[in-house]
């Protein structure tokens, strides 16, 4: 008698999916993991080199209009979006008493409404096909708070309630929505910190270290996959434990 073959792992098939923002940053690898796993990747973006194998549509997220449009170029041209990861953001830190409202307002529309918009319009078409995975890019600031920064940690907070409210609204429709929440992260803009600003940083960060892009956008992956399709309105941090309980 011989041995039954082993299983082979069952393969999720293509799925369209769209990365705001993936021009640098985690949201270019989030885009990357997603096109090496065999999705078809769009973005909505306002300019800069994309990785190999995004599509991109060029729309700014403050214009609803810009959004509803692009995400029409999306469906006609790539099909309908199963998976919409809304990483665009901004930031404009200022101490409380010398922000501006225009400071603050720009990071809201941007960060918050922006990614309302966003959702707003996949959500017809997952809601359509009675499935989809939302995952929105929050921070650790959004729960933990930092100095400078009322108007980002406001945005960012915003998306759990987004998320929670989502899930309620259109989880009975196989659609879930979630937030990833990083800490601090190895890109180009903690690479031009002061060498001793980096230290004071990493020293309030139990793992010692700041985390990778591809760490990030790991977990936006499992989220957005078949094995997360009981996971909704959660908040997952990937901060090296720095905001704990928070």
């Amino acid at each position: 008698m011989t041995d039954a073959p082993a299983a082979q792992p069952q393969e999720t098939p293509a799925r369209v999916v769209v990365v705001t923002g993936a021009a640098r940053g985690i949201g270019r690898t989030i885009a990357e993991r997603f096109v090496a796993a065999g999705d078809t990747v769009a973005t909505l973006y306002r300019g800069g080199d994309l990785p190999a194998g995004v599509h991109g549509f060029v729309a700014d997220v403050t214009d609803s209009a810009a959004v509803d449009a692009a995400f029409a170029e999306i469906e006609k041209s790539l099909g309908a979006v199963e998976v919409l990861v809304a990483n665009a953001g901004v930031t404009r830190d200022q101490l409380l008493m010398r922000m501006s409202d225009e400071e603050f307002e720009t990071v809201l529309d941007v960060n918050l409404t922006g990614t309302f918009r966003c959702v707003r319009r996949a959500s017809k078409g997952m809601i359509r096909a009675r499935k989809g995975r939302i995952v929105l890019v929050g921070s650790v600031v959004g729960l933990y708070g930092g100095p400078g920064q009322v108007n980002y940690s406001s945005s960012k907070a915003a998306l759990v309630g987004m998320a929670r409210s989502i899930t309620r609204e259109l989880g009975g429709r196989g659609i879930t929505a979630n937030v990833v929440a990083p800490g601090f992260v190895e890109t180009d803009m903690t690479a031009t910190l002061p060498e001793a600003t980096q230290q004071q940083y990493k020293a309030s960060i139990p793992a010692g270290r700041f985390a990778s892009t591809d760490e990030v956008a790991g977990v936006v992956q499992f989220l957005a996959s078949d094995a997360a399709a009981y996971v909704s309105g959660a908040v997952v941090p990937v901060d090296g434990g720095l905001g704990m309980g928070h």
